[in-house]
């Protein structure tokens, strides 16, 4: 069975959602599954408020991923780039392996759930360009402005 719960942060209102496993989503839009409060939405909700607040740089909240293993690897790859860095879509594509994989990895991007968490908005183009974001470009920029006011 799957959770989800609404909260408000401030670049909007963010689902949350989890099953039995961690946490499935983390996004703009309502995902699918049961509308009720859970301690884990409510522990994710607190991170990241911790996170907006400037006090949190990583989460610990268990996560609970679905996708393809090279959709894996690029999440997995995200959730190394340090807080207030950025990387291209090259550099995760030469990380998980495939150096030609640029555009994949965009795509793998694209299929995040859980963002902040898993920061998809760390990954910006080969020439410095905010490009590529589900959430938004304002909301890209929103977030790495953010982490570097508190860096």
């Amino acid at each position: 069975m799957k959770y989800y719960f609404e909260y408000d942060f401030p670049i909007g209102r963010l689902a949350i959602a989890c099953d039995e496993a961690g946490i499935t989503d983390v996004t703009l839009g309502v995902p699918d599954g049961v509308k009720m409060r859970t301690k884990l939405t409510d522990k994710c909700a607190a991170q990241l408020d911790e996170y907006f607040s400037g006090k949190r740089r990583s989460f610990d909240v268990k996560l609970s991923v679905r996708g393809t293993e090279f959709q894996k690897r690029v999440w997995n790859a995200l959730l190394t780039v340090p807080y207030g860095e950025t990387r291209s879509y090259k550099d995760i594509a030469i990380q998980v392996g495939n150096p030609n994989a640029a555009r994949a990895v965009g795509m793998a991007n694209n299929r995040n759930r859980i963002m902040i968490i898993i920061p998809c908005h760390r990954i910006i183009g080969a020439d410095g360009s905010l490009v590529g974001y589900g959430g938004r470009l304002d909301i890209k920029e929103r977030l790495l402005s953010l982490e570097q006011k508190y860096k």
